[in-house]
């Protein structure tokens, strides 16, 4: 109970910060190819935020920013670029809303669409998915990564936070990608939940690491 009051204390200070409002869980237009809309716990992006894999010179983009708490975050904490996009306008519209008070709002893109027919912009370096939809449709995002990715050679770090076995059994089999790291985060959390972690794959750029 103490450690739960604890992660409330912390979800309420960081969104009172940044001056969002990004907390709760929305099931509203969920199914079987689109999950729920729940925020990384801020203890897990702080961690994030401190590996020093993300920077100011980097771009991330987030698939199923939901109220846009990864974007406000690190765009804050490390002054990177970020650009969010969600596919449920119902909850766009909250982001945007955030983002005309957010502290970090001059860092910070959101744009409504869906995942799969998505065009990666060359600029974005950084990708962060917390499990937002089913593997046909992750099959499909992949794709238009590498599009992009051909169409503009750089390196591009992929985060995967809590990911799927069937997320990293695919992943293992794209050519392209490779298992760079992962971050642990089951002490952040009451459960030790094996799942509770970063699973880093990298796209690499004249063979040389990101």
């Amino acid at each position: 109970m103490k450690s739960k009051m604890k992660e409330d204390k912390n979800e309420a200070r960081w969104d009172k910060l940044l001056l969002v409002h990004t907390t709760g869980r929305d099931d509203t237009r969920a199914d079987q190819y689109r999950y729920p809309y729940e925020p990384t716990p801020y203890c897990v992006l702080e961690r994030l935020a401190n590996s020093g894999l993300i920077g100011k010179n980097n771009t991330v983009l987030d698939y199923g920013c939901g109220k846009g708490r990864v974007e406000f975050f690190l765009s804050y904490q490390v002054r990177c670029q970020s650009i969010g996009i969600e596919y449920d306008e119902r909850i766009c519209k909250k982001a945007l809303q955030n983002s005309e008070t957010a502290i970090s709002s001059s860092r910070v893109t959101i744009e409504l669409a869906n995942a799969e027919e998505f065009s990666v912009p060359d600029r974005v370096d950084r990708i962060y998915f917390f499990n937002p939809f089913s593997l046909p449709i992750l099959q499909k995002v992949i794709a238009k990564i590498l599009e992009s990715y051909y169409e503009k050679m750089r390196g591009i770090q992929l985060f995967f936070y809590y990911p799927s076995d069937e997320y990293i059994s695919y992943l293992m089999t794209v050519e392209e990608l490779v298992f760079s790291d992962e971050i642990d985060c089951r002490d952040l959390l009451p459960g030790n939940d094996s799942r509770e972690r970063i699973v880093i794959f990298e796209l690499f750029s004249n063979d040389k690491k990101v």
